[in-house]
């Protein structure tokens, strides 16, 4: 069977477009931008360390799925924060250049033993451009704010409402914050009650997570506001995209575009995620792997409280599940997203 198989149900008339699946999706590593144009020895140490895992995880998939285990990798960089900070000076852009990074990132994972086989930006998780003829056309897909609408926090327990719901607020959290946000607590003194985790074995661990912000740009001599996405949040659309469970109006969305020009000179020219190998397996997988350094712990906590507050499509997510079971080898599909994703946290020695 095609993993490619159109999802659709009798009597149904919107289709949910069927995607090609891997069983396994890696992520190889990760690096701030300032990481990547200052030198190449810090990429080195990494990615050294990261190719004796990606080897060790195929060989794992082969041993369950069979010698024809699907597997690719995949590799995001970060130039969303890059390009939205007005202090950086012409001459930091100007190494940022992809024609400079990327060239560079590959060089290293080839030397380093470590395939590359999807190349995703960022940048891409909050506006994904439509591509003609390696060109952009047309308005791009708003994924971070269509993401955004299908958040549903868990209701307070006694809550006062003093605190603003998560769709203006921008922040989310996993359990009952402590009183001091409780209404009217400063002109009265009462105990302190502290945070407390939804559904914590005997303690807690409390997390509010910051979603998005506001700021002002000048455009065209106006003060306009946007909003700036939060790294978690874009860190949770990365993950939905590499495990296959974001439609747009049953339409797949960043489907990977095969690039064999030259590099443009700016992020914003490039696809949300590029097919740098011909040959590579599917890049979304019914499981996904991060290897990371330690340094993004906090963050991918944070993506995993966001997962488990997005109501995902219910027609997707079944035919996953179906998808997984009809395979030669059964795949077990998970409903909540979060037990799809594990992680490996690489430490400094």
């Amino acid at each position: 069977m095609s993993s490619a198989t159109d999802y659709s149900e009798a009597g149904e008339r919107n289709r949910v477009a069927g995607q090609p699946l891997s069983h396994l999706s890696i992520e190889v590593g990760h690096f701030y931008m300032d990481e990547l144009v200052n030198g190449v020895d810090r990429i080195h140490a990494q990615l050294r360390k990261v190719a004796p895992i990606v080897a060790d995880q195929i060989a794992a998939a082969e041993r369950e799925f069979g010698p024809g285990a699907r597997v690719s990798t995949c590799f995001l960089v970060d130039d969303y924060f890059w390009n939205r900070t007005g202090a950086r000076s012409r001459e930091t852009r100007r190494t940022a250049d992809p024609r400079e990074v990327l060239p560079k990132l590959l060089e290293a994972a080839q030397t380093c033993g470590v395939p590359i086989d999807y190349l995703a930006r960022e940048a891409g998780c909050a506006e994904v451009p439509s591509f003609l003829d390696g060109e952009p056309v047309g308005a791009p897909v708003r994924l971070a704010e269509m993401m955004a609408a299908r958040i549903v926090p868990e209701p307070e327990r006694e809550g006062t409402g003093r605190r603003p719901p998560t769709v203006e607020s921008g922040w989310l959290c996993n359990g009952r914050r402590s009183s001091e946000f409780d209404a009217g607590q400063a002109m009265r003194i009462a105990r302190y009650r502290p945070p407390e985790e939804f559904g914590a074995r005997n303690h807690s661990i409390f997390l509010d997570v910051q979603l998005w912000s506001r700021q002002l740009e000048e455009v065209a001599g106006e003060q306009v506001e946007r909003i700036l996405w939060s790294c978690p949040f874009l860190a949770s659309i990365w993950q939905l995209l590499r495990l296959g469970l974001i439609r747009d109006e049953g339409a797949m969305v960043a489907a990977p575009v095969p690039w064999p020009d030259p590099w443009p000179s700016d992020w914003s020219r490039l696809p949300a995620v590029v097919q740098l190998n011909p040959d590579a397996k599917p890049f979304a997988a019914y499981r996904a792997l991060s290897v990371l350094p330690y340094g993004y712990l906090g963050i991918e906590h944070a993506v995993r409280v966001i997962l488990d507050h997005l109501q995902l499509d219910e027609d997707v997510q079944a035919k996953l599940v179906e998808r997984g079971a009809s395979e030669r080898n059964p795949v077990p599909v998970p409903r909540l997203a979060t037990r799809r994703l594990n992680h490996i946290f690489l430490g400094d020695v």
